[in-house]
């Protein structure tokens, strides 16, 4: 099974930066959810939509390991895929990379099998399926549809 990756660019903004100069760390974790939300929004599948099905995707954990720190103005990707996915779970892994302005220029959102620049951040959410009184719901069987999406669009040979 390969995983594909979702490449979001955006672009450091001067209020993302700390007194140091440097972007600051709480600012990933907002990285983080603009990558998974723009993968899904690539694959069809809108948070908003998933909402209207009465599904919801509460995060349960997150980790993240700092390599490197991003400034005021740069390029910058964050990938993501998942790296587990079940019925009832998903597991979300990000890297954050600084890139050149040329690979900004050029490239949308996209799926894609290799990432690119200088890794800055990695990173991983937890989520787990649940309905709107707040009890686990199995994707499987309350949106059979989008559970289908998400396993042949980031799990195909």
């Amino acid at each position: 099974m390969t995983k594909l990756w979702h490449q979001h660019l955006l672009r450091v903004h001067y209020k993302a930066t700390d007194q140091m100069g440097v972007v600051h760390h709480a600012n990933y974790i907002s990285w983080f959810e603009m990558g998974r939300t723009e993968m899904m929004r690539h694959l069809g599948i809108a948070y908003r939509e998933m909402e209207d099905l009465g599904l919801l995707l509460p995060v349960l954990d997150v980790k993240v390991k700092y390599h490197k720190p991003a400034h005021y103005d740069d390029c910058v990707a964050v990938y993501t895929t998942l790296e587990e996915f079940s019925p009832i779970r998903l597991t979300f892994k990000y890297e954050v990379r600084r890139v050149s302005e040329a690979d900004f220029k050029e490239n949308e959102s996209q799926l894609m099998r290799e990432r690119t620049g200088e890794l800055l951040t990695s990173g991983q959410t937890v989520h787990m399926w649940l309905n709107k009184k707040w009890r686990p719901a199995r994707l499987n069987k309350t949106a059979p549809e989008v559970y289908e999406k998400i396993k042949q669009t980031l799990f195909n040979d």
